[in-house]
């Protein structure tokens, strides 16, 4: 990372100041956490989500989730910013649908309080990452190495599980250092957004589609904050 980016004048790119390119970068983060909610409320109280697990529907909506993901991650530089835009708002929606079993899952309550402890832990570091002065790009080997990990040790977590071996702290370990992961990945991904706008700031199109996928990361970063947080919570609802 260029370690004078700060300093950097923005005044002439074609999608604005700095701050304008980060609101909207946050902005079509929160029209995804919307759609994502809604979907996954409208399943519950319409019934759709009995089907779609008796059929076995849920399974492809999984795949097209991470079929989405793969593509604005690894493709989203050669789309066009409204193929991208769309992807990610389809990404919301399917989403949606895989998250609704939380409704069923925990009670309401548990779900509201989980959303404000998470929306203030992911605000803090957000805030944290977008006005530190501290180069965080050396996070993020360790905060990739550290997701691997959480992986694997929640992937041998499951398998004990499913072989009826208990896993109970272990579970809550998990969470704890899941939580804190995705904080730093939080404040990690949001002085990227500055990164990005100092590298594509002369290409209105680049900066739309980095902006979609600096949302894309925020928004998964909201949501396994959130997950988390809900099963910390949620253990006293079963």
């Amino acid at each position: 990372m260029n370690p004078n980016y700060y300093n950097i004048s923005y005044a002439e790119s074609p999608f604005g100041t700095l701050n304008e390119y980060m609101t909207k970068t946050f902005g079509w983060m929160f029209a995804g956490l919307l759609v994502t909610f809604a979907v996954a409320l409208a399943t519950v109280t319409t019934g759709l989500i009995v089907p779609l697990y008796s059929s076995g529907l849920i399974w492809m909506t999984s795949i097209g989730e991470l079929v989405l993901v793969m593509i604005l991650s690894t493709r989203v530089m050669s789309l066009q910013p409204s193929t991208a835009t769309g992807l990610f708002f389809g990404y919301a929606v399917l989403n949606g649908l895989n998250l609704s079993t939380l409704f069923v899952a925990y009670r309401f309550g548990t779900l509201i309080l989980a959303f404000l402890v998470g929306a203030v832990y992911f605000g803090v570091m957000a805030v944290y990452g977008a006005t530190t002065h501290k180069d965080l790009s050396g996070w993020g080997p360790k905060l990739f190495g550290g997701l691997v990990a959480l992986i694997v040790c929640s992937l041998v977590g499951g398998l004990f599980s499913l072989l009826g071996f208990g896993f109970g702290f272990g579970d809550l370990l998990l969470c704890a250092v899941g939580l804190l992961l995705f904080m730093g990945i939080t404040a990690y991904d949001t002085q990227m957004l500055r990164h990005h706008y100092a590298y594509f700031g002369g290409d209105a199109a680049m900066l739309q589609k980095s902006s979609i996928i600096g949302a894309l990361n925020l928004y998964l970063d909201f949501i396994n904050i959130f997950l988390y947080v809900v099963r910390l919570l949620g253990r006293r609802d079963n």
